[in-house]
Formats: structure tokens, sequence, C-alpha cells
């Protein structure tokens, strides 16, 4: 590769990193513990954090009892070092310490080595966990490219699986349950980098509400957790309302009280083939917005008092939310009379508002390289893991 061009893929690497935490990110996360499979590109991240946007290396000095002598794993997995200005630390609790009396710095580490740790450092509201993974066999191909800079033979495919499938699955030292657990779980499959851009900016990460829910995300989270005690066979769906951001009442789908569960065959109706909508009037269950508004009463509504559910009302519930004088509806999923019941509330002074909360868990990213690409000259093996 051309230095002109080496040049040119540092600079895309930058800029792609910038997209991806931009500042307002940075400022707002004080703390990021990446984590990944082998080779998946972790470190890298850590090392742009701290050359580009101030951040500090974070690292604990020892790892549990538990993880060590793991000579199954591939050579000096896990054996790097202090590195060159890294604030190192004997305990997580320590480390946690250090930096909640320099919550202003910006921090960054890739020392969750397990469970515990993990537990430690998702106990504090700045700290972020993102992971980061990529194909198996370009993880192998960038490890293979960090032993052949080391003049080590590299593995075959086979063994460097079967080192994988350790790393990620042991019962003692694998990191699943902490993949599984990041509030942001990167995975690229494209080979378009403009792709990889559209998605990221789509993804906003710098949207704070992934670590402190908006009063719209906590109230429709409410409604979804109410929404679980439905007992409805055509669709889960719960309702919160709310006034002066205070509770008031909260309501689910389902036959009224006393009487047989709809999934226990108390509705004909929903427990035949009717399609969504159909034969309404022949329904033996009580609406999630008719069960908030019905336990609230119209005393205790008053005025400007918003209702959250997650499906938007149906017709006749719209025209109840307008009778008790609620202000506003938000709903996050539509409903197939969405039309009939703007139209309702709009002649009735009720602001209708559809709800979309921030993009988390698994995110397919397009293929870029951050984490995918196969310019090794530009990927740099000695930060892979």
């Amino acid at each position: 590769m051309s230095l002109k061009l080496a040049t040119e893929n540092h600079r895309t690497i930058s800029t792609s990193f910038r997209r991806l935490f931009p500042k307002n990110y940075l400022d707002r996360y004080h703390a990021i513990g990446l984590c990944g499979g082998i080779c998946s590109g972790k470190n890298s991240v850590a090392e742009y954090l701290i050359q580009k946007h101030g951040f500090h290396q974070l690292q604990l000095s020892h790892r549990p009892n538990h993880l060590l002598g793991q000579n199954e794993l591939p050579p000096s997995f896990g054996s790097q070092g202090p590195k060159n200005g890294a604030h190192v630390f004997q305990t997580v609790d320590e480390l946690l310490d250090f930096v909640t009396r320099r919550w202003q710095d910006r921090w960054v580490t890739t020392d969750i080595w397990d469970e515990a740790t993990l537990e430690r450092l998702l106990m504090r509201p700045y700290f972020l966990l993102v992971s980061v993974d990529a194909p198996v066999s370009l993880r192998w191909s960038r490890f293979s490219e960090r032993a052949w800079r080391r003049q080590l033979d590299p593995p075959d495919l086979e063994k460097f699986v079967l080192w994988n499938d350790k790393h990620l699955y042991d019962k003692d030292i694998g990191i699943t349950y902490m993949t599984d657990r990041a509030q942001l779980r990167l995975f690229n499959s494209s080979s378009s980098l403009h792709d990889f851009h559209s998605a990221l900016e789509e993804l906003d990460l710098a949207d704070e509400r992934r670590l402190r829910p908006g009063w719209d995300q906590y109230f429709m989270q409410l409604a979804s957790l109410a929404a679980q005690r439905s007992n409805c066979m055509k669709r889960r769906v719960g309702c919160v309302l709310v006034r002066g951001r205070r509770v008031m009442s909260t309501g689910y789908n389902g036959t009224p009280r006393n009487t047989k569960n709809c999934n226990e065959g108390g509705c004909p109706r929903c427990n035949c083939g009717e399609g969504g909508g159909a034969a309404l009037s022949t329904c033996l269950c009580i609406h999630a917005e008719e069960n908030a508004l019905l336990e609230a009463g119209r005393e205790r509504i008053g005025e400007g008092a918003t209702l959250y559910c997650n499906t938007c009302p149906c017709l006749t519930c719209s025209v109840k939310i307008a009778q008790l004088g609620i202000s506003e509806v938000v709903y996050s999923q539509s409903y197939n009379m969405d039309n009939e019941t703007a139209s309702i509330l709009k002649e009735a002074g009720v602001k209708l508002r559809q709800f979309l909360p921030p993009r988390n868990g698994l995110v397919y990213l397009q293929r870029s390289s951050i984490m995918i690409s196969n310019d090794h000259e530009v990927f740099n093996p000695e930060l892979a893991l």
C-alpha cells in the first residue's frame, strides 16, 4: 500500500471514530468500557479515544486468580503489561474511587475480566459498556497478521476457532455474559464505508438516554412493563396515565375482573381468527387505555394529563380519551386506526405524537476500516485484542 493511500485510510479511521464518539457523547460519558472477542478491535478504539479525544487509560494490574494460568489461549493473549501513561490499580474499587474524584475527565478501559468487576462498574451512572465484534474469519486474519509481525507462526483457522470458543464460552473465563449485557453491541457486515457512516449517524450514539432515560422513555418503559400483564390473545398493550411527571394509574388489556382471562378462553372473539380491528363490538376485553382511565377517574385526571401507551389508541379509546380531557397521547407502535385516531384527537385538541426510543442492543453496522478492514497496513495488530 502506498504512503498516500495509507494516510488517507488513517484519516478515514479518524473520521469514523469521531462519528462513533462525537464530542457531546464524550462529554456526557466519562467512562467507557470496551469488550469483545479476540482481535475484535476494542483496543484500537481505546487507543483512538486516548490519542484523539483526551481519554486516559485505566488498567487493573491483576486478573482474578481463576483467570490466571490459562495456557490454552493464544500466545501473549492477556499478558500485556501496563500501557504507557495508563493509570494502574490493584482493584476495581480503587479504580472507581479514582475516577469518581475526577469525574470531569474522560476514561476508558478494556480490563473487565469477570462478572464481579462488571457489576461494580455498571453500578456507576457514568459508565457505558460497549462491545465490538467482527466475523471470526476476519478476526483470524487480523490475528495471523499480528503473528507475522511478531515473527510467529500464525494459527490455522481451526485452532483459532477453538481459542475463540474458549474465550467466549468457557465457564471460568468466557465473556459472553459481558457482551450480552453491553448497552451497545456493534457488529459490522458490509464493505461500504458510506453505508457504515450512514448507520452510525442513524444510530446516534450521542443520545444520552442510553444511560439515563428521558421522561418519555421512562414512562413508555412503564407502559411496556404493564403490557406484560396483558392476558389478551390478540396483542399485549400497556398504558400509563401521567400528570406532572407523576404516575396516576396504569392499565393493560384483558377481560374484566372476576371473569375468565382471555388467554384461557374468556373472550371468544380474541380466540378466533378475526383480524385486528374487526368485530370489536363482540370483544370482551377492556383496552389498556380504558383500564387506566377508569382507574384514575375524571376528578383525578384534571388538566394537563398525558397518556403513554405502547400502541396507538383505537378509535373507541380515542373518544374516551378526548371526553376525559387528556392533554396529550404518546405512543410507540402504530395500529391500523392511526389516521382515524389522529383525526378525532386533533378535533378534540389532544396532542398525539409517536415516541421512538434510541436503538440499543445488537446493531449491525456497515463494514469499515474501524473493525472490519482488510487493510493490515492500517489496522494495528498490536492493539487488536
